[in-house]
This record gives structure tokens, C-alpha cells and sequence, in this order.
């Protein structure tokens, strides 16, 4: 699977959710770090949409333990339904060795980045992108604005970043930055995550619900597509007047 255009993931730590994503969700992130049994759930999937398994430790905002982590993400990757894998750019670094052993897997990897207290300058967020982009093949990165010209400059880096031809993907976490979810798009981000409607898992400050999140970004797409994807997601989120074609 290759990542063309903008993919939106539903984040969850139960695949047995997954029928509840498709038609709103082009993959499903698993969060194998807040799951029950993530290889068993693994084995038992026969899902449709394809995985990005993630299984981060507490340094990173999850709750895996360090001891293993690592095997169990490897032992993920061997699965057929796992298209992509993330990493930490703070591991990639350490251990780059590990990173051709995933791709022996015939999986993508996805190198991230995260800053839960602030917002680099550009200058650097530019660099973490590019040493990002250097381990994998999208170049993800998320921090935490403290106002609004912090959401500026990752659009601004996210769209220099594309336009250099990285394939990169942004979000400002947090109730300031929750817009960028919506219009990372626009400036280039290859991938949004939301978790479903009745999802009560803590994952990430300020996601929006997935549907909500699919007709907003439908709706505000500006390469000219139809929002194709309005009547698929009227179940889980109601659609203002607006946001609907005109007949």
C-alpha cells in the first residue's frame, strides 16, 4: 500500500471495530500499546482495511512498556493486513539497524515525531521533517501550540515540506490546534487520525470524531473532487445544510 493523497486512519485499540470505520476511514490505526492481546487481535482480523500498527511507550504518549515493545511491533509487521508501521524518529536514530528488518516485512514506515509541551521554530520543525523523511517513508510530525502562529508554522512547514516532494504528514494536538486536523490537507499532510463517535479511549489532545472529521475534510478540499463521502458518514455525524452538494 502506498500512501497517494491525503488518508484519513481510525485510531483504535479494538479491531473488532473496524467495520465500523469503513466507508469513513482509508486505514486503521492500531494502537497496539492500548490494546488487549494486540497479536491476538491481530491473528483474528479479517478486516478490510488495511493496519498502521503503533505501540508507543510512555515517553511518546503511550503505555507500552520498553522491555519487548519493539519484538511485538516487529511481530505485527509480519501480518499481511499491516501496510505501514510507526516508529519514533528517537528510535530510528538509536536503532536504525531495526528499520531494514521492518521493511524485510514488505511494510511502510511511517517516522514520527512528537512535542507535547511546544511548538519547534520552523527552522527546526523543517529539519525534524527532513531527518524524518530521511528514515521512512512519511515523515509525520506533532506538536503542541500554544496559539495560533504555532498552527502556522507547521502549515507553513508542511507545505514546504511537499513542496520539496516529502511525503509528510502534520498535526497541532490540543483544542488550539484541533483545526489543523481539517486543513492539514490542503497543505499537504498525507494522513489525519480521528477515533469513532462512541470511542472513549484517550489517544491524541483534540481529534474529532471520524465522520465528523471525513466531511470536514471532504468539505474543504480544493482540488476541485466531489464530496463523495457526505451521504457514507449522515450515520454518525449529522451534516450542516452547507456542507452538501447543491442538487
Amino acid at each position: 500500500m502506498n500512501i497517494d493523497g491525503f488518508t484519513l486512519a481510525a485510531t483504535t485499540n479494538d479491531l473488532t471495530r473496524e467495520e465500523k470505520a469503513r466507508g469513513k476511514a482509508d486505514v486503521i490505526e492500531f494502537r497496539m500499546d492500548k490494546a488487549e492481546d494486540p497479536i491476538g487481535q491481530l491473528e483474528a482480523y479479517d478486516g478490510e482495511l488495511p493496519i498502521v500498527a503503533t505501540n508507543r511507550n510512555q515517553w511518546f504518549g503511550g503505555k507500552a512498556r520498553d522491555t519487548g515493545r519493539l519484538d511485538t511491533l516487529f511481530a505485527a509487521s509480519r501480518f499481511d493486513s499491516v501496510a505501514y508501521v510507526d516508529i519514533e524518529l528517537e528510535t530510528a536514530r538509536a536503532k536504525e539497524w531495526i528499520l531494514e528488518e521492518f521493511r524485510d516485512n514488505d511494510v511502510g514506515l511511517i517516522i514520527s515525531h512528537h512535542d507535547f509541551d511546544t511548538t519547534p521554530e520552523k527552522e527546526v520543525l523543517t529539519a525534524i521533517i527532513d531527518q524524518c523523511a530521511g528514515y521512512g517513508d512519511v515523515a509525520k510530525v506533532a506538536v503542541y501550540p500554544e496559539d495560533l502562529s504555532d498552527t502556522l508554522t507547521l502549515l507553513t512547514a508542511l507545505h514546504e515540506a511537499t513542496q520539496a516532494g516529502i511525503d509528510a504528514a502534520g498535526i497541532a494536538m490540543g483544542e488550539t490546534g484541533s483545526h489543523t486536523r481539517v486543513v492539514g490537507h490542503i497543505y499537504g499532510s498525507k494522513l489525519g487520525y480521528a477515533p469513532l463517535l462512541d470511542d472513549d479511549s484517550e489517544y491524541a489532545p483534540g481529534q474529532i470524531p471520524l465522520g465528523k472529521l471525513r466531511a470536514l475534510v471532504e468539505a474543504t478540499r480544493i482540488d476541485g473532487t466531489q464530496l463523495e463521502r457526505i451521504e457514507a458518514i449522515e450515520g454518525d455525524v449529522a451534516v450542516p445544510s452547507e456542507l452538501t452538494l447543491p442538487n
